[in-house]
């Protein structure tokens, strides 16, 4: 009797569940489609709005990701692909060429962050900067250290590439990127004189969080990544075996002669950098407080794609989380996300994007320059009385037609 009431209960469930699913999908309200892609863009013209009210949101989820690119739109910097300075060069320039090479950095330094500002202006796929700009601030660098323009443009590439693909991949890439290599001192990490600034954010703020590793697994990785080091002409990295400690380690409980790419394998196998990485991206595009269960699960399933980043996103932006009205326009915007969204808006031209640059820092993002290794806090802390009254300013200088020519 039991196996039979069963049986009439899953058929019975089997029939609500094919009845809703017969139910014909409702199409995006204006309100929804605003929310979806002003969360996962920059602020969208009416004309985006419109092309997105015909479809559900299942539909609209599934065509907002499958239109990301790797690759950027606008043409690169002409300088990208030169080689970098000599350093024997440098030292052998008088005072006076020394100081032009400085002010030439420069020059090329903002022009780096006035090209992201014109690519986000411009591209067809704001989800990719947005992601792309998500991973700037996850795995930080900046050019006030690393200095190379040509370092932190391929370094751009690099998450831009991986943005919506595998967080593995990603994860492996970054700890032999050049601009990582000089921001976080892994290019001077040797055996016998192990330097474990790397190793610290890795486990922190790349993988883990804090709380969850000891200053003896941090001691441990930094000896397993000595010897990663740069090729300084091509700004390549390159593996030095002689300075590499072979030595056997013991790292989250695991012991071996882990090289760097042993430790990133162990990292990836703990639950908890599923959930780091969940909990990030359920902050960014959602709320800053989920509830556990749901952080659980969506991290169950990202280690079970095997970290593919894609189909996280997909749950993220299809859960009830994402539409429930509460957590409609309750973020603050950044101010790369204001600047962007208001010249798409109003199809105001980038310029050559450096004004845009500069306005940024007056804001509070100065873009490819966080502040530190922990990156741009966001939320409340973009406003105060001084960056409030500094948006308003810019937001009038936008719709009087006079910012490009006034900042």
């Amino acid at each position: 009797m039991r196996i039979l009431e069963n049986r009439v209960m899953r058929s019975a469930l089997m029939g609500l569940l094919l009845a809703v699913v017969a139910l014909p999908a409702q199409a995006l309200t204006r309100a929804e489609a605003r929310h979806l892609l002003g969360r996962t863009g920059f602020t969208p013209t009416e004309a985006e709005i419109e092309s997105y009210l015909p479809l559900d949101r299942r539909q609209a989820v599934r065509r907002l990701l499958a239109g990301t690119r790797r690759e950027p739109l606008t043409p690169l910097p002409e300088w990208a692909d030169e080689p970098l300075p000599e350093r024997r060069a440098l030292r052998g320039a008088g005072e006076q060429e020394r100081k032009l090479l400085r002010r030439k950095n420069r020059q090329r330094q903002w022009e780096l962050k006035g090209w992201w500002y014109r690519e986000m202006r411009a591209t067809d796929s704001p989800l990719s900067e947005r992601m792309t700009l998500f991973w700037h601030n996850h795995f930080t660098s900046a050019l006030k250290k690393v200095r190379s323009p040509q370092l932190m443009l391929r370094q751009n590439l690099l998450l831009r590439e991986h943005a919506l693909g595998s967080f593995a991949d990603l994860l492996r890439a970054i700890t032999r990127d050049p601009a990582m290599l000089v921001y976080l001192d892994g290019r001077t990490n040797r055996k016998g004189h192990p330097n474990e600034n790397f190793a610290r954010e890795l486990l922190e703020l790349f993988t883990l969080g804090e709380g969850h590793y000891t200053e003896r697994d941090i001691r441990e990785a930094a000896r397993a990544f000595t010897g990663y080091g740069l090729e300084r002409r091509r700004g390549e990295f390159r593996f030095r075996p002689r300075l590499h400690d072979g030595g056997s380690k013991r790292f989250l409980g695991r012991s071996g002669n882990w090289s760097g790419d042993d430790i990133v394998d162990i990292l990836l196998q703990q639950d908890q950098t599923a959930r780091f990485i969940a909990r990030k991206l359920w902050a960014e595009f959602i709320t800053l407080d989920p509830a556990r269960g749901q952080i659980e699960a969506l991290a169950r399933s990202f280690r079970d794609d095997g970290y593919l980043i894609r189909p996280l996103l997909t749950r993220i932006l299809g859960s009830e989380a994402f539409w429930d009205e509460a957590n409609r326009a309750s973020r603050i915007k950044s101010p790369v996300e204001l600047l962007v969204g208001t010249l798409r808006v109003f199809d105001i031209p980038a310029g050559d994007g450096t004004r845009l640059a500069r306005a940024g820092r007056l804001l509070g993002q100065d873009l490819l320059d966080p502040p530190n290794v922990k990156g741009w806090p966001g939320g409340e802390a973009w406003i105060d009385s001084a960056t409030l009254l500094a948006r308003r300013q810019v937001i009038e200088r936008f719709t009087h037609g006079g910012m490009m020519a006034r900042l």
